[in-house]
């Protein structure tokens, strides 16, 4: 299942500036693995913000669950997720 996700970060400026780079660090990795397995398709930085959009393949929505909530930066995240099928008038098939 495709999902479209949109995740804006906030972490707090309280947050001392060696721990913010640490989970920074370990965010950085967690994603780049996911990208490699192939569930983080692709991913985006919308600009001027700290944020992204970004694709998901997962076999469920309990998994794309999993695999957000365990990521280093959720609880600093704000994020949106929409299900994505197949439009009837794409000429795309190679983008499932």
């Amino acid at each position: 299942m495709l999902f479209h996700v949109r995740m804006d970060v906030n972490i707090p400026s309280a947050l001392p500036e060696a721990e913010a780079a640490a989970i920074k660090a370990r965010e950085k990795a967690y994603s780049q693995e996911l990208q490699s397995s192939g569930q983080w398709r692709h991913l985006w930085r919308i600009a001027g913000q700290y944020s992204n959009i970004s694709i998901f393949d997962t076999a469920s929505i309990d998994e794309l669950h999993t695999l957000l909530s365990t990521l280093p930066l959720f609880p600093y995240m704000k994020i949106e997720v929409m299900p994505l099928c197949r439009h009837p008038s794409s000429i795309r098939s190679n983008d499932l």
